[in-house]
Parts: structure tokens; sequence; C-alpha cells
């Protein structure tokens, strides 16, 4: 029993926590951050205002999780996000491909469970920033309700990925609030504030159940009266739910941060009236059996504060695909800007322009320029208004997270302060460390002097020489024109077979295109085109190039829409070879063509994206010469997936060997703690957490069973369901040997055994 009796005042629990990295905001940058710092030894811990992790992407909003992938909606291939949150998006495949919210808050709460060096607090609030001096943070304080606990947190590096940026306010960093006029950055983009808004606004959804029986609905006196005089109704169709209602949007141009309640209570006057016409109006009698089964309680956020670094990224660096010595980060969603008033909006409910490639951020945009010990992640990063509508989806915010926790690691090693890592000559050691890990940063070459598999002689068992796809018994109709995008040499004259079928005498178009820069896959340069004539029938349609190309480069084989025409398509997949098509996507502002105004500052190109498996299937065709780019050398450079300058960066086996090897020999014995192997986790393909149902738990390209032996046959591991991109082998004590051999197990009939690197370390990394 407890009694006490009456006291003056009293005081909550006050509880210390002396960490090396604070990391305040529990979404995926945050995450990212703790589990990376703490993955690297340091001491951290992860302070978030809500019952679970995930932020936008968590079951309280259950926003589907995306960024340079953009819904397999533009021309960025093979750029979904590496790292910690390509394990984290296929741990929840796995588990989750169906796209349940509550367990991708599951896979998120057990990352930061079980690993030792976090302390997690949840539901705790950050309300107070004490200051060692002007420009350094000694420590912050939070409030759990649930404990009723004050937490006094201290710590020589802090990590503001709060989303509103609450360590960064309080603390007194530069900040900025809104749109920039268009001069300040030279941003064509930038809104008419008057007329357009300031800000983003928030959304709220909701998802509904079908009963079997008629269910009556009667709203509550809160709901609005008006739904069918919304401008965009129009956009509801029945059985929408979850994050498919993004448009339901409001608080643009309301303080995004202090007036959040208000905005929250009028999205729940427009859900309910929604649903009230939707049930009650007469104008969707298929809603009959449908309830209301849950209603956000609270907001998604899109825009507040952004704070200022070193460098402020703007609308010329991602459509100009502008690199920095410093770069750390790619991103590659839309600039994707939306009209404040939201669901009361005339204006369509989102403009998205896009870039023709993935841009990289500098890692001078993850600290703040006023405070020196206070790393930015997430949102509220140093970008303008128009940059920010690219850089603030998750997936983007979640390399940057990684980014920030690597960060913190080398700076707290060396104890330095953010800022000092920026420098040109220490940089690298960031860059390196991030290459390591999978977070491929394009177009940074990193040399990594101490990997010492690329000392060994390497042989493999085969190599694929690819000479096209075997036939199959589909045909594929052209209603959007298709293309098999391949990776061409320099100066060779190729000659391609396509199989056709003419559904009535017509004529087929074939292209050739490039892309007219390195930096990105867009097909804007056509370099040859035939026509044929074709009779009812099946055909075989030989395309011979003319010239070769003048460097190693993808190519687009281009057989252009026609109704007509079927072309037959095949079972076969493979590594770093795929179709792509001519189509729309509409849910990514993608209708085939981008278009934009002259006088903005953004390009007009096609678009040429592939489909979501089980579609995307290859043409059926075949090519002299082969194609002799999947050697193994390509196991040691360093990169671990296909760049638009014509590197597959893979090692394949042949189509049919079901148990291909790769040796490694040394001249000397060496001492082996660590070995790390990357797979092919098909970075083209889009991996939202929620909603969006996928069609396999794991990806068919990730070898699942191996073994790892000496050059006596001694077996050092045994590899079996392996469904991740990075395995890392570290053995409790050194192995001594000149030789490794890796035997690998077929997967699929229809896909050859495929390897993109394998690095081998004499210590622990």
């Amino acid at each position: 029993m407890i009694k006490k009796n009456f006291e003056e005042r009293r005081q909550n629990k006050v509880q210390p926590i002396v960490v090396d990295l604070a990391v305040i905001g529990g979404g995926l940058a945050g995450v990212c951050a703790s589990l990376t710092a703490a993955r690297s030894g340091l001491k951290v811990v992860l302070v978030q205002d809500r019952p679970v992790l995930g932020g936008n992407a968590s079951s309280e909003v259950r926003l589907w999780s995306l960024g340079a992938t953009s819904h397999m909606g533009n021309n960025n291939r093979w750029s979904r996000e590496g790292g910690l949150i390509n394990e984290i998006l296929l741990e929840n495949l796995k588990r989750n491909r169906e796209g349940n919210p509550l367990i991708f808050d599951t896979v998120l709460l057990e990352k930061v469970y079980e690993e030792k060096n976090i302390t997690l607090l949840l539901n705790t609030v950050i309300y107070e920033v004490v200051k060692k001096d002007d420009v350094t943070i000694e420590s912050a304080h939070g409030f759990c309700s649930q404990n009723s606990t004050t937490y006094h947190i201290k710590a020589p590096l802090f990590c503001d990925a709060s989303g509103d940026g609450i360590v960064g306010f309080l603390s007194g960093a530069s900040f900025r609030m809104g749109a920039e006029d268009a001069a300040e950055f030279e941003e064509g983009f930038a809104p008419n504030v008057q007329d357009y808004g300031n800000l983003l606004g928030h959304s709220m959804y909701f998802y509904t159940k079908e009963m079997k029986r008629p269910i009556s609905y009667t709203a509550p006196s809160f709901a609005i009266k008006n739904a069918a005089e919304l401008p965009r109704i129009k956009n509801y169709q029945l059985g929408d739910h979850g994050c498919k209602l993004w448009w339901v949007e409001y608080g643009g141009r309301l303080d995004t941060i202090h007036e959040t309640e208000n905005i929250k209570f009028e999205l729940w006057k427009v859900i309910y009236g929604i649903w009230d016409y939707i049930k009650n109006s007469g104008k969707y009698p298929e809603a009959a059996n449908l309830t209301l089964e849950w209603v956000g309680t609270i907001p998604g956020k899109r825009e507040s504060r952004r704070f200022e670094g070193d460098h402020m990224i703007a609308q010329k660096d991602i459509v100009e695909q502008r690199d920095y010595f410093d770069s750390v980060v790619h991103g590659g969603w839309a600039m994707d800007l939306h009209p404040a008033d939201g669901i009361y909006s005339k204006h369509s409910s989102c403009t998205q322009w896009h870039s023709k490639g993935v841009y990289t951020i500098p890692y001078r945009c993850y600290y703040s320029r006023d405070i020196q010990n206070l790393f930015l992640a997430g949102r509220i990063i140093s970008a303008t208004h128009v940059a920010f509508g690219s850089t603030r989806v998750m997936l983007t915010c979640a390399l940057g997270g990684q980014a920030v926790g690597q960060a913190a690691a080398i700076c707290s090693k060396n104890n330095w302060k953010p800022k000092a890592l920026a420098d040109q000559d220490k940089i690298q050691l960031l860059q390196l460390a991030l290459n390591r890990n999978g977070q491929s940063i394009p177009r940074v070459k990193v040399n990594d002097t101490l990997d010492i598999a690329t000392k060994a002689t390497i042989t493999t068992s085969s190599q694929l020489q690819f000479d096209g796809f075997a036939t199959g018994q589909d045909w594929k109709p052209l209603t959007f024109s298709a293309a098999q995008l391949l990776p061409l040499s320099a100066n060779t004259l190729y000659a391609f077979i396509f199989e056709v079928e003419a559904l009535e005498d017509t004529e087929l178009e074939i292209q050739l295109k490039i892309s007219s820069a390195n930096n990105h896959f867009t097909p804007d340069v056509t370099l040859q085109a035939e026509t044929y004539a074709l009779k009812v029938g099946q055909h075989q349609v030989a395309f011979n190039l003319n010239a070769g190309l003048s460097e190693k480069k993808y190519a687009y084989v281009c057989l252009m829409k026609n109704e007509k025409v079927n072309v037959k398509v095949s079972e076969e997949r493979c590594s770093a070879i795929m179709t792509v098509f001519n189509r729309i996507n509409k849910a990514v502002s993608n209708y085939g063509k981008q278009e934009p105004p002259s006088d903005i500052g953004i390009d007009s190109f096609e678009f040429w994206t592939p489909e979501r498996r089980p579609g995307g299937k290859n043409l059926c065709f075949s090519m002299k010469p082969a194609l002799d780019v999947f050697q193994s050398p390509n196991l040691i450079n360093g990169e671990v997936r296909p760049l638009s300058t014509g590197e597959t960066n893979v090692w394949i086996a042949e189509k049919n060997e079901d148990t291909p090897s790769i040796r490694y020999d040394w001249a000397q014995a060496v001492a082996i703690k660590t070995i790390r192997v990357f797979f092919d986790a098909d970075y083209d393909h889009a991996l939202e957490s929620t909603l969006m149902e996928h069609p396999e738990s794991t990806i068919p390209f990730i070898v699942s069973d191996y073994t790892i032996t000496d050059g006596d046959g001694n077996l050092l591991t045994d590899v079996t369901g392996n469904y991740q991109a990075i395995n890392t082998i570290t053995f409790n004590e050194a192995v001594k040997t000149n030789t490794l051999v890796f035997k690998f197990s077929k997967k699929h009939p229809h896909i050859p055994v495929s390897v993109f690197n394998i690095s081998v370390y004499e210590h622990s990394i």
C-alpha cells in the first residue's frame, strides 16, 4: 500500500538518460538513424511521441512508404532505396506481402527492440531543450504520458527527425516554413502563393469492410452536409480506402503545426460527411453492404518547418541531377506540390513533375548550419519548398536517416561535430560506410581498400553469354509500345529477331533509343527506326543495327504501339535486363509523356516504365552477338545495381546451371573475419509497405540457399531460406585459408543465379 499525506507540490519521476546519440522522432528516418548508429556501436535513445514507430507509415496513419521508384511510374531504373530500409522492406515483404499496416508496425518495433544499443521511449514528447552555449545542445527533456515519467536526455549529438523539428525549433536553429519566391532559387515551379498556397496540407484516411448484409449509417452532427459539392469527390471510387484517399487533404493555409488539431477535426468532418454521401445519397447502391471499419485519429502531415543546413537543395539540383562532392542519398520522387486548400480546392489534387533520373542529396543538407551538434533527418532537411515536394517522401527520408546514423558514428569516433565531416577530405569515410552497407550513392565511386576480395583470383563455374529470351506460350498485344532494355557494347552491329503476330495486314515500327546523358535512363534519343509490312499471321522480324553505339550504354529496342500486333513474351527473367512500356500511370501523373509549361524549367520526355510481376515479362527474341557483360570482375567492383552507362555490375551463371559456384583464391593464406554477399533485390520493383499486395513474399532473383567452404572442402557456412539482399557472415574466430568456394542453388527454373558483389574482410564491419 502507498499512502501520501498532503504536500505543497510534487514532481513527476525524473529519469536521466546519457547516450552517444539522441534521436527525436520515430518515423522511418528516425528508425533508420537509430538502428544504423546503434549497429555501429553508439548508445542511442530513440524518442517517439506516438505509441508505435513508423510515423506516416504506421498503423495510426497508414500511408504506404515510397521513394525513387514512384509506384514504378517513372524512368528511374533500378532505383529503389537500398541499405537498411531495403532490409526492412524485404522483411515486411516476407511477413506481410498483403500490406497490413499493423504487421508493418511489428516489423519496425522488432528491429528496434532487438537492438541492444537502443533505448526506446514511446509516447514521449520533447518539450524543452537545454543548451550548453548558443550553438550547442546539452540535453532535451521529454515527458511520457503513459508512465508519468520525465526524461532528461543528455548526449553530445542530437538528431531531429521529429517531422515538425521540435529540437531544432527549441534550440533556435534557422528554419523556413512555406514557399520561397521563384526568384530566390530560380525555381520556375514555385507556386503562386495567393492562388495555390504556401503549404501542403494534412491527410486522413478511412477503411471500409464488406459485411454481406445491408448496413445503415447515421452521420455525426459535425459531418459536412455538402460532400456532393466537393471538387475532389469525383476522385472517389467505391472500395477505395487507406492511402488511396490521399486527396482527402486540408490545412495548407493554416499553421500546420499549431493548428493541427483543428485541421484534424476538419478532416473528420469531411470523412464522415463523405461516408454519409456514399451511404445515403442513393448514388452508390453498391455500398449498401459496406461499413466504416476504421478512420484515422491523427492526420498524416506533409509539410511544416524545413531547417537550413550548409546547402539547400532546390529545383535545379533535381531537374539537372546535379551531383556534389558530399552526395550521400538519392531521391527520385516527382516534385509533388498540392494546393493549400486541399479537399476544397478547384485545382488538381496535386501537380507532379518528374526529373529524367535520380538526383543526389548532399550531406550538408543533413545538419543545422547554426547548432553545432544537431543532425537533421526526415522531411525537415535543408530544402526549398519545391525540392521538398520530392525529398519529403518516406523512403528518401529513410536513406537520409541511415546517412545521419552513420555520420553520427563517424563523428563520435573522431570527436567531430557534424559540420567537420562535410570536409572534402573526410566525407569519403561516410560514403564508404554507406556503400559497404548497400546504400549505393549514384555516381559516387568509392574504393574500399580493406576489401581483400579485390586481391583474389576469381574463378566461376560458368558465365552467362546472353543471346535473348527463349520462346514462351503467351502473346502480349502492343497496346503500348514495348521495349527490351539491354546493356549494349560500343561499336557493335547487333542483330535481333522478334516473334510477332499480326491480327490483320499492318505495319510494325521498331526503334533503337538511348538516353541523351549518362546519368539517367530516359530514352530521349532515337538512333534508328525501321518499318516492317506484316501480313496476317505469325512472323519473325529481324531488326539489325546499321551503326554501333559510340559508347557502351543501356539501349531500348522498341516495338512501337500497334494494337493489331501481338509480341510473344518469355517466362525467362534475368538480372540487369528488363522490359519497359510507354504506358500510363495516372497515380504519379504519368500520361505516357511529360509536357510541362515551357517556362517552369522542367524537361519534357516520354515515360518508359516496367509492369509489376507477374506482368512485365520479357520479349521473346534472339540476338547476335551475345552480350558478354556478366563477368566475374563485376563481383569486386563495389557496385550493387546496374548503371545507365551500361555496366550491369552483376555476375550471372549460365541459364541451365543448377548449382553454379564462385571460387576466390589468394596467393597466400588470409585471415577472414567477415564476408558480405550482395544479391539482386530487384531494385526496380516498388515495395510499398502498406495497402498494396505484392505478388510474392520473396524477391525471385535473391538466392535463398548456398554454402561457403574453404579450399579443402570444409564447410564454413550453410545458408538456407535467405530472402535478404545483403548477407553478412561474421566468424567468431578468423578463418585462415587460401580459398573460398561459394556454391549456389538455383531457385527458379527460368531465372539464372546472379550475384552483384562479394566482399571479404580481415576484421568485423
